[in-house]
């Protein structure tokens, strides 16, 4: 099972507070819109989320299909076959991609400490 990959995607209280604060880390903007409140922001192979008033928790992510450049993967594994294999071995879906489509899809799960995790496939 091929994840992609992983990022944390953060809430925060002020976008523009939160990325200043990341760049003094080294961190630089690699992707997003701070005027839609959410930056996607990359310190070497170590990529984090800073998102604004869409979510109510931190969320572990991971993006079939993609490398930490946003590059294709070759091969990959599907999210719906990552879904699959996840609800065969018995771990309980939030939300889930519909298994008849292709391309873009997500589904989420939750950790045993209700730390929620992202499986999102943007091709």
């Amino acid at each position: 099972m091929k994840l992609g990959a992983f990022s944390v995607s953060l809430n925060v209280k002020d976008i523009h507070v939160s990325k200043e604060f990341y760049e003094n880390l080294g961190f630089q903007v690699f992707g997003g819109d701070i005027n839609q409140n959410w930056l996607i922001m990359k310190n070497e192979n170590c990529i984090i989320g800073l998102f604004q008033g869409m979510f109510e928790k931190n969320i572990l992510t991971f993006n079939p299909g993609w490398n930490e450049n946003a590059e294709n993967l070759e091969p990959f594994t599907d999210v719906r076959e990552i879904q699959k294999q996840l609800k065969e071995k018995g771990v309980t879906m939030l939300s889930e991609a519909e298994e008849s489509t292709e391309g873009p899809a997500h589904f989420i799960i939750e950790d045993p400490d209700g730390n929620q995790i992202l499986f999102d496939q943007h091709r």
